[in-house]
């Protein structure tokens, strides 16, 4: 690692204007790209003692070799040269969104003699009106399909309207009446962009005059006796009533926004926009993007503000963006969306009304959006099968890990501590070998109740060993060893993990080594995964072990660490809930609501349940012979005894 003091500029080299600066490493690839209102200002904060950095900070300055910087005339200017040098560069310790995939566009060729109307992807041209993004190009297709009855204009490319002009007849659009036919002459360019204006103007959102005039020349061919005319005109309106049902009313004031909305993941951010033109929805887009770094929520909103329309046509910028946070700096991007759409861009967060419920709704379309991605990478065997070989190399395993489990610990200021275990077995979780744990000695730091949940589960494990000898099984190995041959199922806790993965740094780690060690467990593998940077820590290692951010072996850890994060933290809302408002009877294996309910309306009270024998608890409606039973066993019990599984006899929950 570099010391920052090596390539430190010289005081008073620094200018004080705004600028973009660029960090490099020593083999001169550009690492990290900032902008500034004072170079001399931003510069010298990295330049202090890097032990006063935030943790991304001292990382990135010490991997750097070099800094320099360009000197521009404003803020604005200073925010479009990093926006293009981090596409340039791409450099890794920046935030960086990429478009999965390249949106289709209904697309105007207004720069044309005789505009054409069709779907467009890419980079947004001159000369070209643009609506929309859709999230299909089918989407597009139907809706030209069904406005073409109404606004005839052209919708054929260059060689097919050339030929129809050269041989004097129309193809068969014109044929139909879904083109005015311009390249045979049956309209001139000025009537056929009288047509195109009306199509842009219905597609803008003035759509309510359009359905009048139609009304009023079906209403007038009718008085006519014109029955023929006042047929199409009807077929007229209720192609436009079709178009008009797919573009949802949302926002009553007619108003023209794009909505944002996020989930921010510690190593990817979901991205939604709702384009919102007149109204209605026009338009749907987003991405799923990895994070380089740890940026503040407010820099991923500016980040992903400068991506969408950066690159937009001045149309394509609406007169409000609607966000979750305001972006870092406001102000900045504020007047670039001014000065590309040359006029007025608001940015603002909704409190309440129709936009509020709006941008909860592009917030779920988000989750959905990280969902989808997630179970689709954890789906993927190929993903799954290099995550487990990415971990064996990086924490240099004696064989792949095909069992994980993972422990966190979770508590409200040292009361109602809690500790869940989770199960990967291939990458995947295994949900039914999932387990909770209430930590007995409340108070205790999560380091000690880290140390009481491992010495748990790995006694559990040695006398499940101890078992299968007294048994006369102690040769045999594999998933023998973890069968019982009573019932024919899994034993509890019997399967010995291939890795053991703790939530939590250093002092989490080195308490499970611990535990493990006391009870001669040398043949499991630990580590622990920090939330701050994802650092995977090894026992006895000083040092972290860092995995690219892109990795499939972090990723999986990852999923892992937030199950187990989950898992625990709905056991200890449970827990609340039952110490605020719960009864005993909440307790009891099987029993739901419906049956603890009758319970209650028929004994009156807990304490005549307890008191009450197997036959008079099998009385009440809904309770079998085997429940009653369950029920009075699980009242008389000590506090402390385990929740039993009434059908197999087996521990659920160990206490």
């Amino acid at each position: 690692m570099a010391d920052p003091a090596t390539y430190r500029p010289r005081p008073g080299e620094i200018p004080t204007a705004p600028g973009v600066y660029r960090f490099r490493d020593e083999r001169g690839r550009v690492i990290y790209v900032g902008k500034a209102k004072s170079l001399r200002a931003r510069l010298n904060s990295y330049f202090q003692d890097v032990a006063g950095l935030h943790e991304r900070t001292a990382r990135m300055v010490t991997s750097a070799a070099s800094v320099d910087w360009t000197v521009v005339d404003t803020e604005v200017e200073a925010l479009q040269l990093e926006y293009t040098w981090i596409k340039e560069f791409d450099p890794r310790f920046n935030v960086k969104y990429r478009d999965d995939k390249s949106y289709p566009w209904l697309a105007v060729t207004v720069g044309e003699e005789v505009p054409r109307v069709q779907v467009m992807r890419g980079k947004q041209r001159k000369g070209v009106r643009y609506f929309g993004p859709y999230g299909h190009a089918w989407a597009i297709r139907d809706t030209v399909d069904t406005l073409l009855r109404v606004f005839p204009m052209r919708s054929c490319s260059a060689g097919v309207y050339r030929r129809a002009a050269a041989i004097g007849r129309p193809c068969l659009l014109g044929d139909i009446g879904k083109c005015a036919a311009p390249c045979v002459g049956r309209v001139t360019p000025d009537e056929h962009r009288e047509i195109v204006d009306d199509f842009m103007a219905f597609m803008a959102g003035s759509t309510s005059g359009f359905t009048k005039s139609l009304e009023q020349k079906m209403a007038a061919a009718a008085a006519e006796q014109e029955y023929e005319l006042a047929a199409k005109y009807r077929d007229d309106l209720g192609a436009l009533k079709r178009a008009l049902e797919k573009q949802t009313v949302v926002l009553g004031d007619g108003t023209d926004a794009d909505v944002l909305g996020f989930v921010d993941d510690p190593l990817e951010v979901a991205v939604q926009i709702f384009s919102v033109r007149g109204g209605r929805i026009r338009g749907q887009r987003g991405w799923i993007a990895d994070k380089a770094d740890e940026a503040p929520f407010a820099e991923l909103v500016q980040r992903a503000i400068v991506t969408l329309y950066e690159d937009a046509s001045a149309e394509a910028v609406p007169r409000q963006v609607l966000v979750p946070a305001l972006p870092s700096d406001p102000e900045v991007v504020g007047e670039l969306l001014r000065e590309l759409r040359g006029g007025p861009v608001t940015i603002r967060v909704p409190q309440r009304g129709d936009k509020k419920r709006l941008m909860e709704t592009v917030q779920q379309n988000a989750q959905q959006s990280m969902a989808r991605h997630k179970l689709k990478r954890a789906g993927d065997l190929t993903a799954r099968s290099i995550a487990l070989e990415e971990l064996h190399d990086a924490l240099e395993l004696p064989e792949v890990p095909l069992r994980i489990e993972c422990y966190d610990i979770s508590n409200l200021q040292g009361s109602e501590i809690v500790a869940s275990m989770v199960v990967f077995e291939d990458g995947l979780p295994r949900k039914s070998e999932y387990r909770r744990f209430t930590i007995r000695h409340e108070g205790q730091s999560d380091v000690a109740a880290m140390d009481e949940v491992i010495t748990r589960r790995f006694r559990r494990l040695l006398k499940a060993r101890e078992q299968e000898q007294a048994d006369g099984a102690g040769e045999s190995s594999g998933v023998e060893e973890a069968i019982d041959p009573d019932t024919g199922r899994p034993r509890k806790f019997a399967y010995a993990p291939s890795l053991v993965v703790v939530d939590g740094g250093p002092p989490q780690v080195a308490a499970a080594r611990a535990a493990m060690d006391r009870l001669g467990i040398t043949d499991v593998a630990l580590c622990g995964l920090a939330k701050r940077l994802e650092e995977v820590w090894v026992p006895g290692d000083d040092d972290p072990v860092i995995l690219p951010r892109t990795s499939e072996g972090l990723y999986l850890l990852q999923r892992v660490r937030d199950e187990a994060h989950r898992f625990a933290i709905a056991h200890h809302r449970q827990r609340r809930a039952k110490a605020m408002t719960g009864s005993a009877l909440d307790d009891i294996e099987g029993l739901g609501p419906g049956r603890r309910k009758a319970l209650m309306k028929h004994f009156g009270s807990v304490r005549a349940v307890r008191a009450a024998s197997v036959d008079e608890v099998a009385q009440v409606p809904g309770i079998g012979r085997s429940t009653a039973e369950s029920i009075v066993a699980a009242l008389a019990a000590e506090p402390s005894a385990p929740t039993v599984d009434t059908a197999t006899g087996e521990i659920v929950e160990d206490r």
